[in-house]
């Protein structure tokens, strides 16, 4: 069912000379339709004339900067972020005012809700109020912060511009169509009773639920702006993680399956792979009765040893995240969207063809411009995948496949690091020893070694790079009991195949310099790099220092020309005539 909401708002001053209310409502399409819908009422506080433009502001801002964070980031801090930025805004500019002796201030109220996947999240501050409708239930999600006192009564203890830090109210829970959202100004709470509210938002379309709100408000002798937004929930958007997580908590993993046994829509077709954490099936599915038109899917399940692992089910459950936000993208691999599975698992789409790795052993490693083309398509994947926050960390050989429609694709977000990941998976010791960049092994100055980040998938494309046009490994092989051995800068291609290119020389040698400093700092760098080719060719990166590849060699060295001193000085003293 796609996400389908239905919005109607309205808002009236009512005796007011201004409206000092304001409502906004956000719902793009294309890739950030995955981060739903966004929605934000705001009530002006008067202070000198400024109230509609506190509220109009800050609603404004806070449904448009919604959508510059990247989607992966969790809702509630994609919010305190945004509501904290224009607070800071408000603040200093009630602070400017002040000091020019305007004495005018602007503060607002605000309750933003954002309806994301299966579920929304409410962030608020003041005395505007989210109803919600569920059934013949409503529910008041917010509590007004305000005084109790008679006397003090409409001051408020927390809003939009008053103090530098602003502390938010934040409630989360789960989304159900049918559901519908109320937000209204206390133009429109402080006079219908909850009953009355009710009725008037169950009939008639939301918009019309919202006129109806308010002009019942005024009627009954309101006094203030009144404004209503009504959201009613029609259909759901794609799961997102927390509904991936609950999937992996409550679903039984699949048994062992036989060729042709079935699970939901599909019939297994052939075992693919079993390392003995997740077993992987070819499977068609059956969305048709020609069963030689129907298509081939990809079955990725936990190995039964790991079924009662909470904390496998839910490494596998944020990969599927992972997969779903970066779509049918090019240089991915597609996930399905299951529709009521019976068991835990993750469905793709089944590319035919072979993986780097493959092409590598059976010694087809393709032309030069094979080679430059794939790294193309590559980095242009990681980019995006690198502009969503996640880090792949485990780039190689064998998780680059190249499908029989010709295209590339970058494999595995198993191990791939969001900021939502498990904390088990955070602290996985990822990636490919011989893959890894220098600053991910242990030093003298890091006993830990840094975290994978962009820049170390970078590195790793750089040495899948130079083994796909040379066939070897820039620092050599490295298993996983040894440490990286850094003690040389790598070859130039151009010496162990002569048809590569200095350009080319120049961009891979870049890629893996020993010194991070000299590398590509993103993804976007080394894409351009490779697509200008000789037409805007790199400076060769310069030699590494001996000192900096290996301090050991160095250190080693002065100890020895120190013995050598002070043996020549011993033979001197005792032997030569005085």
């Amino acid at each position: 069912m796609s996400f389908d909401v239905e919005i109607g708002h309205f808002s009236l001053a009512g005796p007011r000379p201004r409206n000092e209310d304001f409502a906004a409502c956000l719902a793009p399409d294309g890739d950030d339709a995955a981060r739903g819908l966004i929605a934000a009422i705001a009530d002006g506080v008067s202070s000198g004339g400024l109230g509609q433009e506190a509220a109009q502001t800050t609603a404004m801002s806070v449904v448009q900067d919604y959508f510059a964070a990247p989607d992966t980031w969790h809702t509630t801090a994609i919010l305190d972020r945004v509501i904290a930025a224009q607070n800071r805004w408000l603040v200093d500019h009630n602070r400017r005012r002040q000091r020019s002796a305007h004495d005018a201030m602007g503060m607002t109220t605000l309750t933003a809700l954002v309806l994301r996947g299966h579920g929304f999240t409410l962030a608020h501050v003041g005395d505007t109020r989210a109803h919600l409708l569920r059934g013949d239930e409503l529910v008041q999600l917010t509590q007004d912060h305000g005084f109790d006192h008679p006397d003090q009564r409409g001051r408020l203890t927390r809003a939009i511009g008053l103090d530098d830090g602003v502390r938010v109210d934040y409630l989360q829970a789960e989304l159900q169509v049918g559901d519908l959202f109320v937000l209204t100004s206390d133009g429109v709470h402080g006079q219908l009773a909850p009953r009355r509210l009710a009725a008037l938002a169950r009939d008639g379309s939301a918009r019309d639920a919202a006129e109806a709100l308010v002009r019942a408000a005024l009627a009954a002798g309101g006094r203030d702006n009144a404004t209503a937004l009504v959201l009613r929930v029609r259909g759901l958007a794609e799961g997102q993680l927390n509904d991936a997580l609950r999937r992996g908590r409550d679903l039984p993993v699949p048994p062992r399956l036989k060729v042709g046994d079935r699970l939901d829509g599909f019939t297994i077709t052939a075992r693919v792979a079993d390392n003995g954490v997740h077993c992987l099936y070819q499977a068609r599915e059956h969305t048709s009765g020609d069963e030689a038109g129907e298509p081939l899917v990809a079955l990725k399940t936990l190995h039964l040893s790991r079924a009662n692992d909470p904390q496998e089910r839910a490494m596998l459950a944020h990969e599927a995240w992972l997969a779903s936000r970066v779509g049918a993208a090019d240089g991915f691999v597609r996930l399905r969207e299951l529709r009521d599975p019976t068991a835990f698992y993750v469905a793709y789409d089944w590319h035919a063809g072979r993986t780097l790795a493959q092409w590598i052993e059976a010694g087809e490693r393709g032309s030069v411009g094979d080679a430059v083309d794939g790294a193309i398509a590559i980095t242009a994947a990681l980019a995006r995948l690198h502009r969503l926050g996640v880090v792949h960390r485990d780039v190689k050989p064998a998780n680059l496949h190249r499908g029989d429609d010709g295209q590339w694709r970058l494999l595995d977000l198993g191990v791939a690091v969001s900021g939502r990941e498990p904390r088990v998976l955070r602290s996985l010791h990822a990636g490919t020893p011989s893959y890894m960049n220098p600053e991910q092994w242990a030093s003298d100055d890091n006993a830990a070694g840094e975290a994978a980040s962009a820049r170390s998938d970078l590195f790793a494309l750089g040495v899948t790079l130079y083994q796909w046009l040379t066939g070897r490994l820039p620092y050599g092989e490295v298993q996983p009991y040894q440490r990286g051995r850094f003690r040389s800068d790598p070859k130039p291609p151009s010496r162990l195949r002569p048809e590569v290119p200095i350009w080319l020389d120049h961009v891979v040698l870049k890629a893996v310099a020993l010194d991070a400093r000299q590398r590509f700092e993103t993804a976007e760098e080394l894409l351009l790099a490779l697509q200008r080719g000789a037409s805007r060719q790199l400076a060769a990166p310069p030699a590494t220092p001996l000192a900096q590849r290996d301090p050991r060699l160095m250190l080693r060295i002065a100890l020895g020309i120190s013995v050598l001193l002070n043996l020549l000085l011993v033979y001197w003293l005792l032997f030569l005539p005085r």
